[in-house]
């Protein structure tokens, strides 16, 4: 359940009053985040017209402080996620007319300073999304552990691997969007952290242009603060986890029909062979038959998950007319 506050509009008024530029909208998602809440939502106002905060049901005073603090803020009666806290930003930007929507995180990561970096591709019409990426300069992963940016690269790497648009940094929250993105994306599946994953791959099959730009990210030492409360390898394999779904979604007939096919294939030879090892001893071996069986039957799941798949995936595109 989502709990928000009706739109503060006289603040809006206020904040767009003789507005002769476009609306900068800077939304924050935010868990248990009241150390460092107040320092992002003070930087971001310089550099935005409104900023938004989604509390996700934080059981400290982070939504209290960024209300104080002038925010928008929006409260979830409980922690619904990274990817539902996303959602109600878009939505809470498209309410409020946004031409611009930036995301940053509310940890200290992001450099609050950068944000006209990434809104001014938009504002020039060059690109409709920028993802803000810490690859492209040299100094931007500088204080990124190793084993986060083999990570991160991995990552990067596999989403490439299914989309049109290749970018060197898959994982950052830090991105902008423009008014047209906003309206094509924002519906999203996944709740948790792989929601920049699946926002990026609705990004690449939309056909909407899309750009990075340089960002620097700080981390724990130099924040001052513990930047991630997941660990690593549960972060990195449930991104993984959430990766291969979201691939085997998008092409179910390459990912599980020709593997399915195969399978059907392989059981068939093991079923020949059996036969032929009856033909000359009379005697079925056991290992061989239930192998042929496992084979065959496997097959035959993937096959049909793959057609229901697709089905499936047909039946939306028609009803959402694309």
């Amino acid at each position: 359940m989502v709990l928000t506050k009706e739109p503060n509009w006289a603040f809006r008024d206020s904040a767009i009053a003789n507005l002769d530029e476009p609306l900068v909208v800077v939304g924050i998602p935010a868990f248990n985040e009241e150390k460092t809440i107040a320092r992002v939502v003070l930087g971001a106002q310089k550099h935005a017209h409104i900023v938004v905060v989604c509390d996700d049901g934080s059981t400290d005073l982070t939504g209290e402080i960024a209300e104080r603090l002038g925010a928008v803020v929006i409260r979830h009666e409980r922690n619904l996620g990274y990817g539902a806290a996303l959602q109600n930003l878009f939505e809470r930007a498209r309410v409020l007319e946004a031409d611009v929507l930036v995301t940053l995180d509310a940890d200290g990561q992001h450099d609050p300073s950068q944000i006209p970096l990434l809104v001014k591709p938009i504002e020039a019409g060059i690109c409709e999304v920028v993802l803000g990426s810490r690859f492209m300069d040299k100094n931007g992963a500088s204080e990124m552990p190793a084993y986060r940016q083999l990570g991160v690269k991995v990552i990067t790497r596999l989403s490439n691997g299914w989309g049109k648009n290749g970018v060197s940094d898959a994982q950052r929250g830090f991105r902008a969007y423009s008014k047209r993105a906003m309206e094509h994306l924002g519906a999203m599946s996944e709740n948790g952290m792989s929601a920049s994953i699946e926002l990026l791959r609705a990004v690449q099959k939309s056909g909407l242009k899309m750009c990075e730009v340089p960002i620097s990210c700080k981390y724990a030492d130099t924040v001052g603060v513990k930047t991630s409360t997941e660990n690593a390898a549960t972060h990195g394999l449930g991104l993984l986890m959430s990766l291969i779904k979201l691939v085997v979604e998008d092409r179910p007939l390459t990912f599980l029909g020709i593997p399915g096919i195969m399978s059907i294939a392989l059981g068939t030879l093991f079923g020949v062979w059996m036969m032929e090892m009856y033909a000359s001893t009379h005697s079925i071996v056991t290992n061989v038959a239930l192998a042929s069986i496992a084979f065959i039957l496997i097959g035959f799941f993937m096959v049909s998950t793959a057609i229901t798949l697709y089905a499936i995936t047909r039946l939306s595109k028609r009803v959402s007319g694309n």
